[in-house]
């Protein structure tokens, strides 16, 4: 997966936007207001960030090399995954996880909403 195919990935969720709020080359991905990955899309080798249930996240970091704490996160809920040491179907698991972590702590409303897109 490069950083083309892990943005078109992200934003093939309901509802997520791209927004540049730190600098113009670090992309953060949110669904309703609320971060799910963040990544320098063209850094070498390419890395992102994403939320994880704290239990998984230490499983995560003892099984694969390429899983870390999330650089400059919340250590316990994040971790930084480095995406061209792991097999495509489970950085995308992974996305896809965090995006759900995120979705599941919105307001019910919210996730109705989305759940109706």
């Amino acid at each position: 997966m490069n950083g083309a195919q892990l943005r078109a990935f992200c934003l093939d969720f309901n509802e997520a936007v791209e927004e540049f709020p730190f600098t113009p080359e670090t992309s953060v991905f949110k669904v309703l207001g609320k971060m799910f990955a963040l990544s320098t899309l063209d850094a070498r080798p390419l890395t992102v960030n994403l939320k994880c249930d704290p239990d998984e996240a230490v499983r995560l970091r003892e099984e694969y090399p390429a899983i870390v704490p999330g650089w400059h996160m919340n250590k316990r809920h994040w971790n930084t995954v480095t995406v061209g040491d792991l097999p495509a179907k489970l950085v995308r698991e992974l996305v896809e996880d965090s995006y759900d972590l995120v979705v599941a702590g919105l307001p019910r409303a919210e996730r109705l909403r989305l759940d109706r897109a």
